[in-house]
């Protein structure tokens, strides 16, 4: 990337807290509703084969982090299977458009994670559609800032962050697993949160770090199949997720607390999930957290 390319994604923040004009959303979101749209990567990752000829399931897939990480993929030579909520259908298929743009294949996979029927058939379309796996991104995630404490917590707020953080997580994985054979890897979307909760967030952070201990055992169980599993720990990334669950206010201080001092683009995060799935590069490489955070200690 040139420093150009830098400066282009530095420039997107639009005031002096590091973070962007207010502006608000109902989930989940939606990608060109964004002001300013994030960088995907669209128009600077340049793949070099690291991941060619793999099949990649991608949970979250249509928009955001998952976004960049299927175009990442689709142009290091991997073929990309699209997990994401029915009501995503034109981020997702946006999505598809940049995968089939490199040349590889697109399948699209509308569901909601939140039924164990619905996270199996995912995973059966998935395999159908590219004759196999061999990558398995868990990237799908829900957060709903609250300004109430815990009393007044919802059990409707509490079962959905839950069921589609963890739960999901859990039913996709044990239905991959079989497919998955020696050089396969599975990567986790954890978060800076894990280590760094914010009070307003107190069941998105208890499953970010329930994730991590997912990891680090899965990767000890899976790992005499010859199967590595990792995660990555992203900070403050600007994707639909952040106008869709937080105030307009905090929308405007969005990222200004990191030790760069802003928020990241999705497409800053894509080159970690690329690793981590490169046999080459990580082939020794399991029950490791990556942090993306813009200097926020991951430890």
């Amino acid at each position: 990337m040139t420093q150009d390319n830098i400066s282009t994604r530095a420039a997107a923040m639009t005031n002096d807290q590091g973070g962007f004009e207010a502006q608000q959303q109902t989930p989940p979101g939606s990608t060109t509703a964004m002001q300013p749209v994030p960088d995907h990567g669209e128009q600077t990752y340049v793949g070099h084969d690291r991941l060619a000829g793999l099949r990649a399931l991608i949970t979250g897939g249509d928009s955001g982090i998952g976004r960049a990480v299927a175009i990442a993929y689709a142009r290091e030579g991997a073929d990309v299977a699209l997990s994401y909520l029915p009501e995503e259908q034109a981020d997702a298929e946006d999505t598809a458009a940049w995968v089939e743009k490199a040349g590889r294949k697109a399948v699209l996979l509308p569901g909601d994670l939140r039924t164990k029927e619905v996270c199996e058939q995912v995973v059966k379309d998935a395999v159908d559609g590219l004759g196999g796996l061999d990558v398995l991104v868990n990237n799908a995630g829900y957060q709903m800032a609250r300004t109430e404490g815990i009393d007044e917590l919802r059990d409707d707020d509490l079962d959905r962050v839950f069921k589609t953080n963890l739960y999901a997580t859990f039913w996709v994985t044990r239905a991959v697993s079989p497919h998955l054979g020696s050089g396969a890897s599975i990567i986790n979307t954890t978060s800076i949160q894990a280590y760094e909760p914010s009070t307003t967030m107190l069941d998105y952070a208890a499953t970010k770090a329930g994730l991590n201990n997912f990891t680090v055992n899965l990767a000890a169980e899976l790992g005499p199949r010859g199967i590595r599993v990792n995660a990555v720990a992203p900070g403050p990334i600007w994707t639909p997720l952040q106008p869709a669950t937080q105030s307009a206010e905090k929308v405007e201080q969005f990222g200004g607390d990191t030790p760069l001092g802003r928020a990241g683009q999705p497409g800053e995060v894509a080159g970690a999930y690329v690793f981590l799935a490169a046999p080459a590069e990580a082939g020794y490489v399991s029950a490791t957290v990556v942090g993306v955070t813009g200097g926020k200690p991951v430890f």
